[in-house]
């Protein structure tokens, strides 16, 4: 299956990049998703830039040893080589692996590439090898655990760009990926507008609510939010988002 490359938008994009993973999931949860993120997985680095972008993936299945040899891991026509150099700018490369963490998903040479032809970043079931220099790339990266050995040992790569179940997830090419420090969440493609428009509110609605709690505030009738104190951060955001003058 294929598809073509999904173009978010950048005032959409820009409202990803401000949002945490939780907040997503809550925007989904209310529109009756709860099986959208990718519990188990990991920021191969802290400082990594936040995760945006829509999903082009890779599915592989356990490898066997007549076909998945060197030689032939080494072929133009390897789907794992072609991920690489065919995910389109801008979009994230998923890597369904069944949960497979005996071989590589990835390595920094690949993370290399992937870096310099503009692709998002790279998400995955199972892990990379060469973490360290993955790392120096730049590249935002998300794994189960570290995983050395060869991708040929234990994996076979055997389709590009079709419907994927990442750490139990389902992802649809298309669908949007963001991912921070805590982990990664999958928006289906026709929410993604909605979605984040949503979350970035929640995130500067959270700023008043911090605010008021570091004042001493109970979260009753705070968080979550109802209409009174909207109505309170409506006339806050009104005013220009003033700080709150604590009293002694």
């Amino acid at each position: 299956m294929s598809a073509s490359p999904y173009t978010l938008s950048a005032d959409t994009r820009a409202k990803l990049v401000q949002v945490g993973s939780a907040n997503v999931a809550n925007a989904l949860l209310k529109r009756g998703f709860r099986n959208v993120y990718l519990l188990g997985l990991h920021p191969l680095s802290p400082e990594q830039p936040q995760l945006v972008g829509p999903a082009y993936t890779l599915r592989f299945m356990p490898a066997r040893e007549d076909i998945d040899t060197m030689a032939n891991y080494g072929r133009n026509d390897n789907l794992h080589r072609r991920a690489v150099e065919e995910c389109p700018v801008d979009h994230v490369l998923v890597i369904d692996t069944g949960g497979c963490v005996r071989s590589a998903a990835a390595g920094d040479l690949m993370a290399a590439r992937m870096r310099q032809r503009g692709v998002a970043g790279v998400v995955t079931d199972g892990g990379y090898r060469d973490t360290p220099a993955i790392r120096k790339t730049g590249l935002p990266a998300y794994q189960r655990q570290s995983a050395p050995p060869a991708t040929p040992i234990a994996m076979h790569p055997v389709e590009l760009n079709g419907p994927v179940g990442c750490a139990g997830v389902a992802i649809y090419p298309g669908d949007v990926l963001v991912g921070d420090g805590e982990g990664v969440v999958v928006i289906p493609q026709h929410l993604v507008e909605e979605v984040a428009a949503e979350a970035l509110d929640a995130v500067e609605y959270e700023a008043f609510a911090e605010q008021q709690i570091a004042g001493g505030r109970s979260i009753f009738g705070l968080f979550p939010a109802t209409p009174e104190s909207r109505k309170e951060y409506d006339g806050w955001v009104a005013a220009g988002r003033p700080p709150l003058e604590h009293t002694p």
